[in-house]
């Protein structure tokens, strides 16, 4: 059993020290919102990600996994600290290193001597050399860590991991953070710390590429009368391509993909490389909502202003409550932004949010489908599959369904009434 300290209890964080706890390590996680730490040590979570909450809880229960107020209080005699702080997106598209640079130049004084500073945070190339200067701790081993986990899916994620990749120049302190995972069936990968930092940006970058391919694919079906269901079936059996993240939809979103794409073109830039390849995947991500906005548009049949529009879903994905960079969340804020009136319907929203300004919420997607002239389906969740589609027609103005996600068979719908447009489906 290790003690380890983990500063920042976000999505991130707060995933890790718990899983950590379960591995039979002694951790101590903090926060700098005390409510938050109240609230964790009270066994409750402030995000929805499945299962989270019940591993918190038996952290909690076996004395494993405590949450205190600030970092400083965190590290004292801690054997590794994990740094899971935000590196939010700036507008030139860098990474902000500011939370990790206080965060470091706070605990550098009370780190234990020979103890091990890990990065899980997603931080630009070059980032543990920044740690490294911020600590001012020359006893203190630096080591990157990169964080692959999925939102709705980060315990499986945790538990049965594809590959756990460490960078350090200390490869004493490498293997102290590989025994840290022991019990975990998965790969360890050894690099150095540029490497390492590269590799979560670079897969990042590659799944984005392969939604914004499929989506750009799924256009050309739609113009060449494909369906775009059967031209993934077709592909995805190719072992070398395979069926993830080969699911047309409105576009990626989220806290990683937006940021980490960006990122890595400003990295290419200031390192003097044009990743013009990167710079398409986005701007077809871009182009993605335009798309959707024009089905909703043919669908009213006339100008958006004044129309009515239910929305199902306004998370970036389904599974999480997670609305950053959603698709959803700019779709329609773009419909209200034309004259639309929005009543939208996702199961992680209640009550009035800032980022929803102008959308109406209601408590349940039939309600959100009364009087609407188009019904747009943003996030896949997959209770809205099971729905009573003639109550749904028979609520709405006009019968008329944009599918952004592919949840629902267009024939079935069509049979049900529905005017029925999908992504790449005719």
């Amino acid at each position: 059993m290790s003690r380890v300290a983990v500063v920042g209890t976000g999505y991130v964080g707060l995933t890790t020290g718990a899983f950590l706890a379960r591995l039979g390590h002694d951790v101590l996680c903090a926060d700098v919102v005390a409510e938050k730490v109240a609230m964790l040590n009270g066994g409750r979570i402030p995000i929805v990600e499945e299962g989270l909450e019940g591993l918190v809880r038996e952290g909690l229960a076996s004395g494993r996994l405590r949450f205190v107020l600030g970092a400083a209080a965190a590290v004292p005699g801690q054997e590794f600290v994990f740094l899971c702080v935000p590196t939010p997106q700036r507008p030139d598209g860098s990474a902000d290193m500011s939370y990790i640079v206080d965060a470091a130049t706070e605990i550098g004084p009370v780190l234990e001597p020979g103890s091990v500073v890990i990065n899980k945070s997603t931080v630009p190339v070059g980032s543990t050399r920044v740690v490294e200067r911020a600590l001012a701790r020359p006893d203190v081993a630096v080591v990157s860590n990169p964080e692959f986990l999925r939102e709705g899916s980060a315990i499986h994620d945790c538990e049965h991991p594809d590959r756990i990749v460490i960078g350090a120049d200390d490869e004493a302190a490498a293997i102290r953070v590989a025994a840290l995972f022991d019990q975990v069936r998965a790969p360890v990968m050894v690099t150095d710390p540029a490497s390492a930092e590269t590799i979560k940006y670079a897969s990042n970058a590659f799944l984005a590429t392969k939604i914004s391919f499929i989506n750009a694919v799924a256009n050309l079906c739609e113009a060449v009368g494909a369906d775009v269901k059967d031209v993934v079936l077709g592909m995805g059996y190719d072992r070398r391509i395979g069926f993830e993240f080969l699911k047309p939809g409105p576009g990626w979103g989220g806290s990683c993909l937006p940021k980490d794409t960006r990122a890595l073109v400003r990295i290419g830039e200031d390192a003097g490389y044009d990743f013009s390849l990167l710079r398409g995947v986005i701007e077809v991500n871009d182009e993605q909502r335009s798309r959707v906005l024009a089905k909703i548009a043919t669908m009213v049949g006339g100008p958006l202003e004044e129309a009515q529009v239910a929305v199902w879903g306004l998370t970036f994905k389904a599974r999480t409550d997670d609305r950053r960079q959603s698709p959803a969340v700019a779709i329609a804020a773009a419909l209200v932004a034309a004259g639309a009136r929005v009543r939208a319907y996702d199961p992680t929203v209640r009550g009035p949010q800032p980022d929803l300004a102008g959308i109406e919420l209601c408590d349940d997607p039939y309600q959100a489908c009364e009087g609407a002239s188009v019904l747009a389906l943003l996030t896949e969740w997959d209770e809205l599959r099971w729905l009573d589609f003639d109550k749904v027609r028979s609520v709405m103005a006009s019968p008329c369904l944009v599918d952004a996600r592919n949840l629902l068979e267009p024939a079935s719908m069509r049979l049900a009434g529905f005017r029925y447009l999908g992504m790449g489906r005719q």
